[in-house]
């Protein structure tokens, strides 16, 4: 571990300085004094800076020092930002300084308390006054259930706000109100995240006769394998665009099929498809896309007729007549795309078949499944037919 050594003062670094200028050298100086020669040879070179006699492009000593100032004043003003970010409306609830004083004790590794305590506008001594007293039996208990509620945002990456959380907590059999749980992740800073419309990767073909919408936004089904919803969209990588097509059941919205291509190639539509239809076997289930040329192609309503499928396209250039897949994409660009960046095509392929098939189809809580997952879904839906 390296020493830690006191700074020399100005007076001694002066007359190291002087001696210099009187004709001893700075390595003899180094000898009979403590610093190192490099160090008195720095001095002297910054005092003939400050004297104007050395021209090298160097600061002086009181540009040093204003720049030393300016840096302090970054990183106090950075810290300000981020205190005021991670504490939201704390500020505005300055009249309630307990959850004040519960934000600071969650954010003291991050932030000193005393900066904390001035831009949220309390006292340092309220706040150990706070710290000093007994928990009461209520503090305990948002404590614990504090611990609970970080382990369940952690193993949703990072994505669930507090509905999802509450929802998780109570399928545990945790009994608690929503804005309980709203209040004690605001305090420690905890978030989810918020979905954005996902770019389009619509390609029409004019040669193509697309097929006719029999879903008119209506996505509404009283079971499974009735309407299935699919689109295609992009991931970004280093090494180029990963194409990503699905196919989503309506009814539980679940992932039923997908593939993964470098390339735009009716392929790609035909291998999500084949994977749908394999693992769900349907009777008489209409396949609702947008009017893209992979979808139209003669190649694509072939294989629809084949296995059964009735193909059915909603009208160009409108988000809302595939609103259900493009709500998905959504999902995946926040909860994963836009929080992870990719070296190849293949670290993209893994991540993105982890996040289907590990979490959003198995794990995921949707908020018009009654925060159930997909999977979870379908197996108490079959089990209350049963």
């Amino acid at each position: 571990m390296p020493k830690f050594r006191v700074p020399y003062p100005p007076e001694f670094r002066r007359q190291m300085v002087e001696l210099v200028r009187s004709g001893r050298t700075p390595e003899d100086l180094s000898r009979e004094f403590e610093p190192t020669a490099q160090s008195i040879w720095n001095w002297v070179r910054q005092a003939e800076r400050d004297g104007g006699t050395r021209k090298d492009g160097g600061v002086t000593s009181r540009e040093l020092e204003e720049l030393s100032k300016l840096r302090r004043e970054n990183h106090r003003l950075r810290q300000e930002r981020d205190i005021l970010a991670k504490a939201g409306g704390l500020v505005r609830a300055g009249k309630d300084p307990q959850r004040v004083f519960e934000f600071m004790s969650a954010h003291q590794a991050e932030f000193p308390i005393a900066t904390m305590a001035r831009v949220l506008g309390v006292s340092v001594s309220g706040y150990y006054a706070w710290r000093s007293r007994p928990a009461s039996a209520h503090d305990t208990a948002d404590a614990a259930l504090l611990r609970r509620i970080r382990t369940v945002h952690a193993a949703s990456h990072g994505t669930y706000g507090a509905p999802r959380v509450h929802a998780e907590l109570q399928a545990e059999g945790t009994a608690v109100a929503r804005k309980r749980v709203a209040r004690l992740m605001r305090g420690a800073g905890l978030r989810g995240v918020s979905r954005r419309r996902f770019p389009t990767t619509t390609q029409r073909e004019p040669s193509h006769r697309p097929a006719n919408d029999l879903v008119g936004r209506d996505f509404r089904v009283a079971g499974p394998n009735r309407l299935w919803v699919a689109d295609i969209t992009y991931v970004p990588t280093a090494a180029g665009f990963l194409f990503l097509a699905v196919v989503l059941d309506a009814w539980s919205r679940r992932i039923v099929g997908w593939a993964m291509a470098t390339d735009l190639r009716t392929r790609l539509v035909l291998d999500a498809l084949d994977m749908a239809v394999t693992t769900r076997k349907p009777a008489d289930v209409v396949h609702h896309s947008d009017q893209g040329s992979q979808y139209t192609s003669v190649a694509f309503g072939l294989r629809c007729k084949e296995a059964g499928v009735r193909p059915s396209t909603g009208s160009v250039g409108d988000a809302y007549d595939n609103a259900m897949a493009e709500a998905f994409f959504a999902t995946l660009e926040c909860e994963l795309l836009d929080r992870r960046s990719f070296r190849s095509q293949a670290e993209a392929r893994m991540a993105v078949f982890a996040f289907i098939e590990g979490f959003y189809n198995p794990t995921r809580r949707h908020s018009a499944l009654g925060y159930l997952s997909p999977i979870e879904y379908e197996a108490r839906a079959m089990a209350e037919n049963d």
